[in-house]
């Protein structure tokens, strides 16, 4: 990946995301598509490529470049977050005996809300599902990095030098957050000696993402019609998620608290 990707004016960053068939509303604009310099200098080992998404064909070519040499290629996202309790939940389901909901989705009536960060692996078609019990911040997104590649991402890849992340431009994991690239350096690059790439999608273009159709979709499918009584029946059921086509999936609880609002200061951006 070099300059001619991303440092391009403005007319033809449009250019190329038309050309990829994504488009843009009036709440959208592309102003920057260059890299973060600066972060460069301050995190040598986590590059995140442009602020206002990346065209799909240049993420495109980071993956089979990634791929081609042998290195894992993870995409990453917080699925929809879920009221436990007595509540109804979409979808149909076969039981002699209907169970009884609540007639109103009340937080204030819910045993907690689960925040899902799920991880999926494109090349071994595997998921990690890490089910939060506190706020989705750059924090929980970047421990929930690490569990994966403590348990199976390095494991799976022995000799990995580097790590592409596919993720959605905003969120806790967005393109803005320093938090979230605070975290992958302490955690993933200095923890492990790994050079992380972050390929943001362009804004509106987040159902592009991988693990939207391969991994959160068939989680939905899994529990559509069963009422997530507690934290347990969240990862049971997300445990048994499994296709035909060979994917299955992990799913770890993490009972840690996240403040929200916590920012990376410049001196800790530098060290």
């Amino acid at each position: 990946m070099d300059a001619r990707h991303c440092g391009q004016g403005r007319g033809a960053v449009f250019g190329g995301l038309r050309h990829q068939r994504v488009g843009h509303d009036g709440g959208t604009v592309a102003r920057d598509a260059g890299i973060f310099p600066e972060k460069q200098q301050e995190m040598p080992f986590v590059r995140t490529f442009c602020r206002a998404g990346l065209p799909v064909g240049v993420i495109k070519s980071l993956r089979e470049d990634f791929v081609a040499g042998g290195e894992p290629v993870i995409s990453a996202d917080t699925k929809k977050k879920e009221l436990i309790g007595q509540f109804k939940n979409a979808g149909r389901t076969w039981h002699r005996e209907a169970k009884k909901v609540k007639d109103h989705d009340f937080r204030s009536e819910a045993e907690g809300i689960a925040a899902p960060y799920g991880i999926y692996d494109i090349q071994r078609n595997f998921g990690a599902l890490v089910v939060g019990r506190s706020a989705d911040t750059p924090e929980f997104a970047g421990n929930s990095i690490l569990t994966w590649w403590q348990l199976h991402g390095r494991n799976d890849y022995p000799g990995a030098k580097r790590l592409l992340i596919l993720a959605d431009s905003g969120g806790s994991n967005g393109a803005a957050p320093k938090m979230w690239k605070k975290h992958l350096q302490e955690k993933i690059a200095d923890g492990y000696g790994l050079e992380v790439t972050v390929a943001h999608y362009p804004p509106g273009a987040s159902k592009w993402n991988t693990i939207e159709h391969r991994m959160f979709s068939e989680l939905s499918k899994n529990w559509a019609g069963i009422p997530l009584e507690s934290f347990d029946t969240v990862l049971n059921y997300a445990n048994g998620t499994a296709t035909k086509n060979g994917l299955h999936i992990a799913a770890y609880s993490d009972p840690g608290e996240y403040a929200k609002g916590i920012k990376a200061t410049k001196a800790e951006l530098k060290n």
